[in-house]
């Protein structure tokens, strides 16, 4: 079964979200949140932000300590709740004072060794890890980084010091053995993870290829009895469509009701398992959208309606149609349309933005008959104010039928 790599990868864009508070230049970023992101690998970013001082990666998917060693000004590295098993590559970062490694998966507890070049590295976190449940952990942590003032955020007095310091040849032996049984039994569960894994391929092959033998067949009969009764034909997809929903419900309780233990790889198949079914969603969601009818521009009796229906302005999209009675903007595709008042004259009507706001202005020159109608109407009152005068005049110039 091919599957096709859709892992989160750390890339210029997400660093750029997330860099709001630097104007989102990313070269001179000193503090980073990536945290709640799914990203499964570092990456890029010592290249991309050399002047990181505070760095938040906590929550994520990130199995291995990587692509850091550049970041010589990085002060504070928080890589809690993720699936790291050992700690390494933080030899380049001179400045670390703080690493913050709660709730993960790191079992070689030795591996804190490679936190002696980090002179600065004042504070450390390891609480949630399986090393953290080892006889002598605090002890063989405390004489291995002498550097160290605070230990999961407890307290490194000089006095434990002393005594870690002089219990440390009788404890590094008994640290070793812990770590060799820690190591076979993660062995154990990744062969049974990618067991597992392959079983579940095969099931989905099984389920995608199920009943078909790479020959196709039809059943004449059922041919025939579904072309007699056309009325039923919905039937079998209605009962298809609610059985799938009724599996797929199914699979998914199945899923969470399954007891598992808490490894990288039950964290990365939950990961999986949630995607899935995202993807199910949408693929339901797509199906029970309904395709929106046409606005009514214009009414059977030719009456035009006020429309308004854009939702995006794009002037690469605009489309200005001017009639004697309406004017109508088309944007995307979507309609906005106008009754005039009254009548324009289209040949002469000119659509254009302004130079000044950027607005769509629309310059559309009353129709000749309005003009004559206003000129007649102006002198029809400046005639009636003589009317006392002229008692006959509009008798003889009867300009009412110009204004029925």
């Amino acid at each position: 079964m091919c599957v096709m790599d859709e892992t989160p990868h750390v890339t210029e864009d997400l660093i750029r979200r997330n860099a709001e508070h630097n104007d989102c230049v990313i070269f001179s970023l000193e503090e980073l949140s990536l945290h709640q992101q799914e990203i499964e690998r570092l990456e890029h970013i010592d290249k991309w932000c050399r002047d990181l001082k505070i760095l938040y990666l906590q929550n994520n998917l990130i199995g291995k300590i990587e692509n850091v060693s550049k970041l010589k000004k990085l002060e504070y590295l928080n890589l809690a709740l993720n699936n790291i098993e050992k700690i390494e590559n933080l030899e380049g970062c001179e400045e670390l004072a703080k690493l913050d490694l709660t709730v993960n998966f790191i079992g070689e507890l030795s591996s804190i060794k490679n936190l002696q070049h980090n002179i600065h590295l004042k504070e450390l976190f390891l609480m949630g890890n399986p090393c953290a449940s080892f006889d002598h952990y605090r002890e063989f942590v405390v004489a291995t980084l002498p550097q160290l003032k605070w230990l999961d955020g407890k307290e490194i007095e000089p006095s434990e010091r002393i005594k870690a310091l002089q219990d440390y040849s009788v404890i590094e032996p008994q640290i070793r053995e812990q770590e060799k049984d820690h190591c076979l039994k993660r062995a154990k569960l990744k062969e049974e993870a990618q067991r597992k894994h392959q079983e579940e391929d095969k099931n989905e092959d099984k389920r995608s290829n199920a009943g078909f033998d790479g020959r196709w067949y039809t059943d004449i009969n059922a041919t025939l009895s579904s072309l007699e009764s056309k009325d039923h034909l919905q039937a079998p997809d209605i009962e298809e469509h609610n059985t799938k929903k009724l599996d797929n419900s199914e699979d998914d309780l199945e899923f969470w009701n399954k007891p598992c233990l808490f490894t990288p790889e039950s964290r990365l198949e939950t990961l999986r398992h949630m995607e899935k079914q995202r993807k199910k969603q949408e693929k339901l969601s797509e199906k029970k959208k309904k395709v929106k009818p046409p606005r009514t521009l214009i009414t059977e009796d030719g009456k035009a309606l006020n429309v308004n229906e854009p939702k995006y302005m794009d002037t690469s999209l605009i489309d200005v149609d001017v009639q004697p009675t309406y004017v109508r903007v088309m944007i995307k595709g979507k309609p906005f349309q106008l009754v005039l008042p009254a009548e324009v004259k289209p040949d002469s009507s000119s659509a254009k933005r302004s130079q000044t706001t950027g607005h769509l202005v629309i310059c559309m020159p009353k129709g000749a008959n309005q003009l004559m109608r206003k000129a007649l109407l102006s002198l029809f009152m400046s005639l009636k104010q003589l009317q006392h005068s002229f008692p006959l005049f509009l008798y003889v110039f009867n300009l009412s039928k110009f204004f029925t």
